[in-house]
């Protein structure tokens, strides 16, 4: 035990199960104080989610639902964790998210392009939205949280502005883009077959998973991210070492931006949701994308596991019996559990002391 607390990824693990224990236990005592008779029954439909349908045709399509969600937030966490190993917080990540889904949808349901140019874009786009807050940060010193707060609320309401001209008659949302554009709708290489024919379950699920293993070759396996992390750690040493801090601090945004938007692409080309031009709030996406890089242990491979899992809670609480709990308590449970996994940086950096401490007494 005392060697297995000493080792990073074992810290994460344990971390990141009693973060998932306590935010569980937390929302049971909040089912109990509201309707004690139905507890029980409500914590376990949570963890449950797809697993509530009894045919096994239900299953694997809801599985397969969850895991279209659990691209884009594994996306938003790659993205969250990239800035975070270089010592930045990237809370912009929701704006950068916005802008590649006002892009994408834009130009495949205004313009009529192909899926593939409207990914291309949003990428662009979201690393445009990162750019900005690097430049303002290394030129004029301005904090990353501070523009990028700013710039998340800016580009949700430019979003709906663009997007009202590709907007139902009849509703606030988006036309509907298989009816719309079926050429700009991601392929599903047959992946649809394996989930009881889920029309949405395609080449987003593949495509964020090869994205979390060239981030963790980039951070870990190259000269780019040995310079990243160094500037990250200390931006004077970097800069008596030779390397760029500025040009470090603009290009680990654009890339985190990028990331992100690249996520809301990979969502809305699916057509599993439509954009609701009416919305007054930033997409939770990115914000939940800080969850899931923490409790994922800012670790690009785990963050898969963690992006599931919060995907799985948020899917499964909206099967809680409605009649003995009203319809936003599915909200509160998630929002409690996703809330714990910021905790996770916290309790492995108590086990690292505890390990040293044990470490210590022993010499």
């Amino acid at each position: 035990m005392k060697n297995l607390l000493k080792k990073d990824g074992a810290q994460s693990f344990i971390a990141s199960i009693i973060c998932i224990i306590l935010g569980l236990l937390i929302g049971f005592i909040v089912l109990l104080f509201i309707n004690p008779s139905g507890a029980a029954e409500a914590i376990i439909t949570v963890i449950k989610n797809f697993l509530y349908y009894p045919s096994g045709a239900a299953k694997m399509k809801y599985l397969g639902s969850t895991l279209v969600k659990t691209a884009p937030l594994l996306m938003c966490s790659l993205s969250i964790l990239f800035a975070y190993k270089v010592g930045l917080f990237n809370i912009g990540a929701s704006g950068q998210y916005t802008a590649g889904t006002c892009v994408a949808l834009y130009c495949a349901l205004k313009l009529g392009w192909h899926w593939l140019p409207c990914l291309i874009i949003a990428v662009i786009a979201g690393a445009i939205m990162g750019t900005i807050v690097g430049i303002l940060k290394s030129k004029f010193n301005v904090n990353e949280v501070i523009s990028g707060i700013m710039l998340n609320w800016i580009m949700l309401y430019l979003c709906n502005m663009v997007l009202t001209s590709v907007k139902e008659t009849t509703s606030p949302y988006t036309y509907n883009l298989a009816q719309t554009n079926a050429k700009a709708v991601l392929p599903t290489l047959g992946l649809d077959k394996i989930f009881s024919n889920n029309q949405y379950v395609g080449i987003a699920i593949p495509i964020s998973i090869v994205f979390a293993i060239l981030v963790y070759i980039v951070l870990e396996k190259t000269t780019l991210g040995y310079e990243l992390k160094a500037s990250g750690f200390n931006k004077h040493a970097a800069k008596y070492a030779g390397m760029n801090g500025k040009r470090n601090i603009v290009l680990t945004l654009a890339i985190a931006g990028a990331l992100s938007a690249l996520g809301a692409g990979l969502f809305f080309l699916t057509g599993f949701e439509q954009w609701q031009c009416t919305t007054s709030s930033v997409p939770a996406m990115g914000f939940n994308g800080i969850a899931a890089a923490f409790l994922g242990g800012l670790h690009p491979i785990g963050a898969i596991f963690s992006s599931f899992f919060i995907q799985h809670i948020t899917n499964g609480g909206a099967y809680v019996d409605k009649t003995m709990y009203c319809a936003q308590i599915s909200d509160l449970i998630s929002a409690i559990i996703i809330y714990l996994c910021g905790f996770v940086l916290f309790l492995k950096m108590s086990m690292a002391k505890i390990a040293s401490k044990k470490k210590g007494g022993e010499e």
